[in-house]
């Protein structure tokens, strides 16, 4: 490989890293949102529902209930519907990872 070839190659290894990182920024706005109720990073104060370190697939079923008004609630059906599909299952993912 000649040092051009490499060059573009760290180039786009750069933008693609870049651009995951922008993504991981992206999701951490959405959950951002959440915070209000389900504390920083989903670390929830007593009284409200804890997110962090909870199975990915039981946030985005709930996330997808309260969007489909399948689950009763007083805030989160509204909040659940500005998001689509593919965002509500990034932000269960990301709270999924997050430690209790």
């Amino acid at each position: 490989m000649n040092a051009v070839t490499k060059l573009l190659a760290m180039g786009v290894l750069g933008t693609t890293a870049a651009l995951a990182q922008a993504q991981v920024n992206e999701i951490r706005v959405w959950a951002a949102a959440c915070a209000a109720c389900h504390g920083t990073e989903g670390r929830a104060v007593p009284g409200m529902a804890a997110l962090a370190g909870k199975p990915q697939s039981a946030i985005e079923q709930a996330m997808l209930d309260f969007k489909h008004g399948r689950r009763p609630a007083t805030l989160m059906h509204h909040i659940a519907k500005g998001y689509t599909d593919e965002q509500i299952a990034q932000i269960a993912a990301y709270f999924a990872a997050q430690k209790p």
